[in-house]
């Protein structure tokens, strides 16, 4: 009995070490950038916490680099959010609540969702690493290089759908399944490169939602359906993806018009 008393003693030691690590990581970004008024020692530190990824054998780093890339890119977006809330046309007093609720999502983040392992938590995961990594980028496109861009798209897809294949057991074709879908992407973060419509959220000028996150996003979605029903059924029915195509035509078609008629979308053309 004395033993089990230690064990729990033990893990329940370790779980608020966990989880004060995380939330100490997540305001010491904010810190950072404050003080230094510069994104790359929030992205070094980000970086730093990672160590663990190298703390293997290096025949075995390659694999974990490729495991991490989802969190990787989820946190160097909230130093990207972060920086952007600074920006001198962001008032204070809309800076604290972008600030504030931005350091929530990042510790809800680490503590929630990144360490579920289960397929539908990976899913949910791999949607967030897409949705604010096309976003984040697409922040900083109109001072990145065409090229910069289009590798990074790649790499956000090639990311997130290895991410999402490897919950499946996917070992036959998840290579070549997950370069598909970042060339996809590549190809239309070329598109998107040249012409970006941002919408203002909340009202507030300095927080700018990229219209391609919405859209990459809603025709991931529609890949990963196509996918799971012919995982499950050998073929994809209409049922399995009437539903996602009729979002994804409500936000590509029907949002843009409801968003100019009350005319807080900001066009951005790069």
């Amino acid at each position: 009995m004395e033993f089990l008393k230690t064990v729990r003693r033990r893990s329940f030691l370790s779980e608020v070490v966990y989880v004060s690590l995380n939330i100490a990581l997540a305001i010491a970004v904010v810190l950072l950038i404050r003080a230094t008024e510069s994104p790359w020692p929030a992205v070094g530190l980000v970086l730093l916490s990672k160590w663990r990824v190298f703390a293997v054998r290096p025949r075995y780093w390659f694999v974990n680099v490729q495991s991490n890339l989802v969190d990787f890119i989820v946190s160097v977006s909230f130093v990207v959010f972060l920086f952007s809330a600074y920006s001198d046309i962001v008032v204070s007093g809309q800076r604290l609540f972008i600030v504030v609720s931005l350091t929530l999502l990042y510790i809800v983040w680490l503590l929630l969702l990144k360490p579920r392992s289960k397929r539908s938590f990976m899913i949910a995961q791999a949607g967030v690493a897409l949705f604010v990594g096309v976003a984040s980028l697409y922040m900083l496109a109109f001072n990145l290089p065409l090229m910069v861009v289009v590798l990074a798209m790649w790499l956000i897809g090639y990311s997130t759908a290895r991410h999402i294949l490897s919950s499946y057991s996917e070992e036959t074709h998840i290579l070549f399944m997950s370069q598909l879908w970042g060339l996809t992407l590549a190809e239309i973060g070329w598109l998107a490169y040249h012409w970006t419509v941002g919408y203002a959220l909340f009202g507030i000028d300095g927080v700018i939602l990229p219209r391609i996150a919405l859209t990459v996003l809603c025709i991931g979605a529609i890949a990963w359906k196509c996918y799971d029903a012919y995982y499950h059924h050998k073929k994809i029915r209409r049922n399995d993806v009437m539903l996602p195509i009729l979002f994804t035509f409500g936000i590509i078609v029907v949002l843009p018009l409801i968003l100019n008629l009350f005319g807080i979308n900001v066009a951005v053309g790069i």
